[in-house]
């Protein structure tokens, strides 16, 4: 007959085997992480600390301006809370689906996919209402689940701040290739595009620059230049901080319209004076990648 010398109780031993099952479960979790990372090989953080800025229509023109260029993009819509890819891109009402633990993202265009949580809700009035940690597990569970297959570039459309879904993004892959700040001409706007860049900076995160969104207007009728805000703004940031300026997107009736009917100027054939300041980001973002 066996005798048990332990001197633990079994509530004790019990706790050991739970503690000791959530261990293997997060190393498990973090290894099918590293395992689907390691598929696409550069990721690029779009942000903002301020909303309104236009994050979102940077994020996505930026993705079809690179699967124009034949390359393989992915974007992930991390804005918990305030989606807009979907819109943006003509998805609403598609659910994603899956099976075996693993979620499809939505085919957008060729080499072109798209998962925003807003397809994982019925209806598009339904707030989320989450505290962090929830926050974290769902920012974690889409990096982790999505079937992104081999890309070359994923975007990953961050909400405004620097809270619980950038800083999750940021720990969840450390191998960023860098941050696109997106900030406007305004005083205010710059001021919170400045805790953008210390936010990267104090997480070793690279930056590829800032990009000054809704700089002037062109009036249709006159050409004449308008400049709506105080101009150079961005510009001035990126020299204080000794960070690059990718440039300016001017404020276009037609930018904001494709985005609206769900086709985003970049994935149309439509002339747009936003087209080249798009394109120019583009540019000097793979020329700091590609070298």
């Amino acid at each position: 007959m066996a005798i048990n010398t332990s001197n633990k109780t079994v509530e004790e031993r019990t706790q050991e085997d739970l503690i000791r099952e959530r261990m293997q479960a997060n190393e498990e979790m973090e290894e099918k992480l590293k395992h689907n990372m390691a598929d696409i090989k550069h990721k690029i953080l779009v942000l903002s600390n301020k909303g309104g800025v236009g994050k979102s229509t940077v994020s996505v023109n930026l993705s079809c301006i690179l699967a124009n260029k034949g390359y393989r993009v992915g974007l992930l819509d991390a804005d918990l809370h305030g989606p807009s890819i979907v819109k943006m891109f003509g998805l609403e009402g598609k659910q994603l689906t899956g099976s075996n633990g693993e979620i499809n993202p939505l085919p957008v265009r060729k080499n072109l996919v798209a998962v925003s949580m807003a397809s994982l809700i019925e209806s598009p009035d339904t707030p989320l209402v989450w505290r962090g940690p929830l926050k974290g597990a769902a920012i974690k569970q889409l990096l982790m689940e999505v079937n992104w297959g081999k890309l070359d570039y994923l975007v990953i459309d961050s909400p405004p701040g620097t809270g619980d879904e950038p800083l999750s993004i940021c720990q969840l892959i450390p191998e960023l290739d860098g941050g696109v700040i997106v900030t406007t001409p305004q005083e205010v706007a710059l001021i919170d595009s400045r805790k953008s860049i210390t936010f990267l900076r104090n997480l070793h995160i690279p930056i590829f620059g800032i990009v000054e969104n809704m700089s002037g207007f062109k009036c249709p009728h006159c050409g004449t230049r308008i400049d709506l805000f105080k101009t150079g703004g961005g510009e001035k940031a990126a020299k204080d901080f000794k960070v690059p300026f990718l440039g300016k997107i001017p404020l276009d009736a037609e930018l904001v319209s494709c985005g609206d009917q769900g086709e985003p100027l970049m994935c149309s054939n439509k002339k747009s004076i936003a087209r080249e300041a798009f394109e120019e980001v583009v540019r000097s973002i793979l020329a700091q990648i590609e070298g």
